[in-house]
């Protein structure tokens, strides 16, 4: 799933995804305050990055496809919310480092070898109080024709989540069965790991 797949599904008409925001995501609504900074990685066509500047939040939104980059903006505009959608291989990118108050995955499966790497990163973008709110498709996914990777190695344990981010407090940490609704590609049961850690 490179940068040409995701092109290639943000070209289609409407939001692959959806335009409203996680559920997940969403239940920490109280969590956010107006001015915080919060970095969503792999934000895609940008519906969760645009629900949090709608909460008030300076939102950095970052996605390896530029079709993907681009609807957010738009979904921005129409939203009347400003976002920093940014265009990047995360691999390569000049990571911020002690700068956010939230770092937000939903459904961003990096590869085995640069997962830990790139994990690592988000922790050093946090600062000191910071959270990082997550939620990935788990193993079990692979029972389910609700979207995600179709690949065992690209799917998160919570004990895989546990080690990677075992520099933060976790908070919570479950792996869960949840009903999906999320356009036409996250729709119906899904087998996910969520996951709440803050930075000393």
């Amino acid at each position: 799933m490179d940068k040409s797949f995701w092109d290639s599904r943000y070209a289609e008409d409407g939001f692959a995804y959806g335009i409203a925001v996680n559920e997940f995501l969403s239940s920490f609504e109280g969590a956010f305050k107006a001015g915080q900074k919060v970095l969503v990685i792999g934000d895609g066509e940008g519906r969760n990055g645009v629900w949090l500047a709608e909460q008030g939040c300076h939102v950095v939104s970052v996605d390896s496809s530029n079709v993907g980059v681009k609807k957010a903006q738009e979904l921005a505009s129409e939203k009347g919310v400003e976002i920093e959608a940014i265009c990047a291989d995360l691999n390569d990118w000049t990571w911020p480092e002690s700068e956010f108050d939230f770092v937000v995955i939903i459904y961003v499966h990096f590869p085995p070898e640069v997962r830990a790497f790139l994990h690592q990163k988000v922790i050093s973008a946090l600062k000191p109080g910071g959270q990082l709110i997550m939620e990935s498709f788990s193993p079990a996914q692979l029972h389910y024709s609700s979207g995600g990777p179709p690949v065992l190695e690209m799917l998160y344990t919570a004990d895989m989540m546990q080690d990677d981010f075992k520099l933060l407090e976790i908070q919570q940490l479950e792996e869960c069965v949840i009903e999906l609704n999320e356009g036409k590609y996250h729709c119906g049961e899904g087998a996910v790991v969520r996951l709440v850690a803050k930075k000393s």
